[in-house]
């Protein structure tokens, strides 16, 4: 596993439970609002966590931690991620994964065999509009809807989130995405804070009541809308 990052406790990433977050480095998406660039381009192999010492610290914490969040970067991306959450669930832990939704079968895989407890899928844009969001020309969007298919209909509790940029985003893409995911039980809006870690410069976010105005658009499309970062 390619471990960049540990935040040691996090009172946030894993609803009402206390959690470390882990990040792992590589991501097939090229997002230009990404708030995450050294771990995505640019990566420094050379500042690095082994798996060996991080679960070391997991074992080590296991009487004060509830669960652990693998976020990154792109998770699935890892060949070695099956079995290093295996790893994690055989400590005792609680797994949530962070996803672009990319990978659709490894996701059903760790759903069927009870290795995650909570996913939290980023929905980027509208469909349409999904190729310049994530930075690849001509992106095929079907394994986008695989995974939201898939996430919708298991019974792991999850949240969709989108994180909304001027340069990006319209009323219209809200509309969609409302329709994209109608009926989710949880998707938030989060917004957008420019800072030296996104990949791109000069972009920017929405007002705190234009955020309200798209959610009042959509949320009754969702048991539960919120907005994060405001």
């Amino acid at each position: 596993m390619k471990i960049y990052g540990l935040q040691k406790t996090s009172l946030l990433d894993y609803p009402e439970k206390l959690a470390c977050t882990i990040f792992t480095g590589g991501c097939n998406f090229r997002c230009p609002y990404c708030h995450n660039a050294s771990l995505v381009i640019n990566i420094d192999d050379s500042n690095t966590i082994t798996e060996e010492n991080l679960l070391e610290f997991l074992e080590k914490r296991k009487k004060v931690l509830e669960a652990v969040c693998i976020s990154g970067g792109e998770p699935l991306l890892q060949d070695e991620i099956i079995d290093f959450i295996r790893k994690i669930k055989s400590i005792g832990y609680m797994v949530k994964i962070d996803t672009n939704g990319s990978y659709p079968e490894k996701l059903q895989y760790l759903i069927e065999n009870n290795l995650i407890d909570y996913i939290a899928m980023d929905i980027k844009n509208s469909l349409e509009n999904y190729p310049d969001t994530v930075g690849i020309k001509n992106f095929d969007t079907k394994n986008i809807e695989k995974s939201i298919i898939l996430i919708m209909k298991n019974y792991i509790p999850y949240e969709f989130r989108t994180t909304i940029v001027r340069e990006f985003h319209t009323t219209n893409d809200f509309i969609s995405i409302g329709n994209l995911i109608k009926s989710a039980k949880k998707y938030y809006l989060q917004a957008f804070k420019n800072s030296e870690n996104t990949i791109a410069t000069n972009l920017h976010g929405f007002s705190k009541n234009e955020m309200l105005e798209f959610k009042e658009l959509i949320k009754n499309n969702f048991e539960l809308m919120d907005i994060r970062g405001i």
